[in-house]
This record gives structure tokens, sequence and C-alpha cells, in this order.
């Protein structure tokens, strides 16, 4: 998408850390209750992130159920008991996560233009909780509980294209994840790919993702 001549039929998005605010780190410093020290934490948390990536590369289960398996799982690692109801907690601390402030405003303006599609790594009933906070009218709201798979699968994908009865061209796909979105849509032949960068994820070579800073300055891209 260099120019602004391209206009896709969909612009689709991630929605937890790309729209919404992925504000995780509270419930897990409080599930933790001081059992690691404030230097161990920005490992723990790093570790913990791979953890849930794992997680969902494997079969289908609810989003719940992510949380708790690989909170279980870090913590088995670090030397640390398991937490029951840890997933509660985290799911629970979700439906409570709210747009990031630079949101709202300009996805009004995209969605006035064109058609917007959510497709996230949670369940139906985590989506009918959030995507009214987000100020904008979707075309679709897809999940990986209808998909059963969750992204970086490419089960998931394929759910967003059957549903639309869409192809890869017809999408623009703005992600705030390089490793859940953008490189295995890369690989499945989606190019018009967009890097919304939150600082998640280093910035990565021979993807082919246009990287903006804002979702106004996409806006110009999509001649708006």
């Amino acid at each position: 998408m260099a120019t602004t001549n391209f206009r896709p039929k969909y612009v689709s998005f991630d929605c937890y850390g790309t729209l919404i605010n992925f504000n995780i780190d509270p419930t897990t410093r409080r599930l933790l209750d001081g059992r690691i020290s404030e230097e161990q934490w920005p490992a723990f948390k790093a570790m913990f992130r791979g953890y849930r990536y794992d997680e969902v590369c494997g079969d289908y289960k609810p989003y719940e159920q992510i949380f708790q398996n690989s909170f279980d799982r870090v913590c088995r690692q670090w030397g640390l008991a398991p937490t029951e109801g840890a997933g509660a907690h985290f799911t629970e601390a979700v439906r409570g996560w709210v747009a990031h402030e630079d949101v709202p405003a300009p996805l009004k303006t995209m969605g006035e233009n064109y058609q917007l599609v959510i497709l996230s790594n949670a369940d139906d009933s985590f989506l009918e909780t959030t995507v009214p906070r987000l100020g904008a009218d979707f075309h679709a709201v897809l999940t990986a509980e209808q998909a059963q798979a969750y992204k970086p699968r490419y089960q998931a994908f394929e759910h967003m294209l059957n549903s639309l009865n869409a192809k890869p061209e017809d999408f623009v796909h703005v992600s705030s994840h390089t490793r859940y979105d953008l490189m295995p849509m890369h690989d499945m032949g989606f190019r018009n790919t967009v890097l919304l960068d939150r600082g998640y994820d280093p910035i990565t070579e021979g993807y082919n993702y246009t990287t903006v800073k804002s979702l106004d300055e996409l806006n110009k891209h999509l001649g708006l």
C-alpha cells in the first residue's frame, strides 16, 4: 500500500494490543504477589508473553484457558506454585480494557469510508464487550472461537477469508503484532499489511509491511 490510490475492500484489524490497550501488567503483578523481585520482572514478563504465544499455536481452547495454561507454565519455569483461577482473573481484566486514546476518532473516520473488520484472538463474548468501546461501525467481527484456531495459525486467517468470501488482495490488515499477524499473513499471500508500531515487537525485515505510528498516519495512506 505504497500510495493513496489503493482502495481495499476491507480494512481489517487485530483487536487487543492494536486497538485496545493490552494492559496485562497490573493483573500479572497482582497474581505474582511479590514472589519475584522487581529486577526479575522484565524477564518474567517476556517469558509469559512467549508462553501465551506458544499456547495459541496449539489446538483451540477458550481464551481463559490460554491464560491459565501459559501462566502456570511460566510459573513452573520460575519455580513458583501455580495460581488457581489465574485464567479467570486475566479474562476479567481483559473485559475491562479500553481503547488506546488515539483510536476512536481516526477509526470512526476510516469506518465512514471503508468496511472495517476485526480478526481477534479471543472468544465472542469478549468482543461483544469490547467493540462498542471502539467508536466505529464494523462490517464483521471475527474471533478465534469462531475459527476454532488462534492467530498465527492459518486457520484463523482462512476463517476471515471464507466468512467474507474474499481474497488476500481485498484487505489492508493492521496489527501491532508481527508474529501473530503480519508474518503468517505474508506467508499466506497478504501483501497489504501494516504494523501499527506500539513497541510490542521489533520491526523485522523481509515481510514487506508498512510501519505507521498512528491510525491518523494510516488514514493518510488510505487517502483520508
